[in-house]
């Protein structure tokens, strides 16, 4: 029994889809940190062949994937003759599958993790989710395919992640919670007057005030859209009511989330805006570990300011909300016009508050039906690009 209690952990398996966007570098670090505990054994990117070669010679992974169908030649050119490269959806498909993984990280932007994440359930992986339009589009149906499989579905967004841990180990579950709190940094543009946004450059709205992430992502903070899609989110990944789930700016980006209890206590997660602790915690949980992470310095926190929303200047949470509480396919199809929105306005197409405009009239052109299977929930997708597309006067834009 002696030996047993000291024997060393077992090392998380782990696939990374994502691996080098800011969530994959993240991870990269966090198993550099513990090499004890966690061994990537696949990684997956999109295109940047340079990237994902020197990660494959920095971790030995054997097996890679590239979206990009054209570039494996260019890859084969720079990794070991022993390491396997799949390709296009089916070769994420394929590496999320892989038998020795047991837990496969998605950190893919947009719809295409949605496919690979059903794999990886399917094959009894336990997902840990970077991707919020997983569960925005079709949280009904990857919810039902992890219990069926008996699989854990683990938050990495910080915001999630908080929920998580403040909801750990909680016995009284959902009756005893009266609300989800997630806070927002309310982007670059929280004190702007609402008469200047319309003329919000890209430059602008790329500058975030606290944290560093990718263009899609930083634009949708920049809009709240952001957070409008982890308020679908928290509702599938912790089965609360979209009306019971609230958002409250709070610009040092320190407390990461709140649950508020039906005794009116509240229990908030805290760390410094660093993703190495999310996807630590995901990664090792049901334990915590030390992994060289610094913790806060109370001494220099100067102050910690909350405030409510400006919503009707920023109604991506109003949209957010109709979407959550309307269900079947009106998430998927807010999910996919922001998207489209957001592109043009990267592309010079349109203005930032018309991506608040596009997504706005894609919805309210939407007959809602049941988010009964994938299919329909991919065709509600389809259609919500090419009318947002439409509304965005850009009918080929990302079709």
């Amino acid at each position: 029994m002696d030996d047993a209690l000291n024997a060393a952990p077992a090392r998380k398996k782990v696939v990374l889809l994502g691996s080098t966007g800011s969530i994959g570098r993240s991870t990269l670090e966090v198993a550099r940190l513990l090499p004890e505990r966690i061994e990537l054994v696949g990684l997956a990117a999109n295109g940047s062949v340079d990237a994902l070669a020197a990660q494959v010679r920095e971790t030995g992974v054997k097996r890679v994937a590239l979206c990009d169908t054209t570039k494996v030649a260019a890859l084969r050119a720079l990794v070991p003759a022993d390491v396997t490269i799949l390709a296009g959806p089916e070769g994420l498909a394929e590496l999320a599958s892989m038998e020795e993984a047991d837990t496969v990280l998605i950190a893919i932007v947009g719809t295409a993790g949605l496919q690979p994440a059903l794999a990886a359930i399917e094959a009894g992986k336990h997902l840990a989710v970077a991707s919020k339009e997983i569960l925005v589009m079709a949280g009904e149906i990857v919810t039902a395919a992890a219990e069926a499989k008996g699989v854990k579905l683990l938050p990495v967004d910080s915001e999630h992640n908080a929920i998580f841990q403040c909801l750990d180990g909680h016995r009284g579950g959902e009756k005893e919670v009266s609300r989800l709190i997630l806070t927002a940094s309310g982007g670059p543009f929280r004190t702007w007057p609402a008469d200047r946004l319309a003329d919000v450059t890209l430059a602008q709205a790329l500058k975030h005030p606290t944290w560093e992430m990718g263009r899609k992502i930083t634009i949708d903070s920049a809009t709240l859209f952001n957070k409008g899609l982890e308020m679908i989110e928290a509702r599938w990944l912790f089965g609360i009511g979209m009306e019971r789930i609230d958002v409250v700016v709070h610009p040092q980006s320190i407390v990461h989330s709140m649950v508020e209890f039906i005794d009116g206590s509240v229990l908030a997660q805290m760390s410094k805006t660093d993703m190495c602790f999310p996807i630590q915690y995901a990664l090792t949980w049901p334990e915590r570990v030390a992994g060289g992470l610094q913790p806060l310095d109370f001494g220099k926190l100067a102050k910690l300011d909350f405030e409510e929303p400006r919503h009707a200047d920023f109604p991506a949470l109003g949209l957010a909300r109709q979407a959550g509480l309307t269900g079947g396919t009106l998430p998927a199809v807010f999910n996919a016009a922001n998207e489209i929105a957001v592109d043009a306005f990267i592309d010079g197409k349109i203005g930032f508050t018309d991506i608040w405009r596009v997504v706005g009239e894609t919805m309210h052109s939407h007959h809602t039906a049941p988010a009964s299977s994938l299919e329909a929930v991919i065709e509600a997708d389809a259609w919500a690009r090419r009318t947002a597309s439409s509304f965005a006067g850009v009918a080929e834009l990302s079709l």
